[in-house]
């Protein structure tokens, strides 16, 4: 079973930058789908960006333009380079990986927006 491990969040304050990276255990190539959810307290899951196997990319509308999602099959790393942060960016971010009918989930990095 591949593991997803998160790593680089932290506190931010309000326009600055981080750069989350999903690191997986095994290899990533035969998974259809990977990204990045979060969840604030007290909201519900929220997907902030996904890529596909085949390049195809999709961000959550808050998101376009200040955020960037890449994926490295040799490496088998998927990373979320956030710029512009915002306080309302704050919340426990998920990588996530699909593959058939099984999603497997990273346990979570915690990114907080504030002055």
């Amino acid at each position: 079973q591949v593991q997803l491990v998160e790593s680089g969040g932290g506190l931010v304050q309000p326009g600055g930058s981080l750069r989350l990276s999903c690191a997986a255990s095994g290899s990533i190539n035969n998974f259809y789908v990977m990204g990045w959810y979060r969840q604030a307290p007290g909201v519900q899951r929220e997907l902030v960006a996904k890529v596909t196997s085949g390049g195809a990319i999709n961000y959550v509308d808050s998101v376009k333009g200040r955020f960037t999602i890449s994926r490295d099959n040799a490496k088998n790393t998927v990373d979320l380079q956030m710029n512009s942060l915002k306080p309302e960016d704050t919340a426990v971010y998920y990588c996530y990986a699909v593959r058939g009918f099984n999603t497997i989930w990273g346990q979570g990095t915690q990114v907080t927006v504030s002055s």
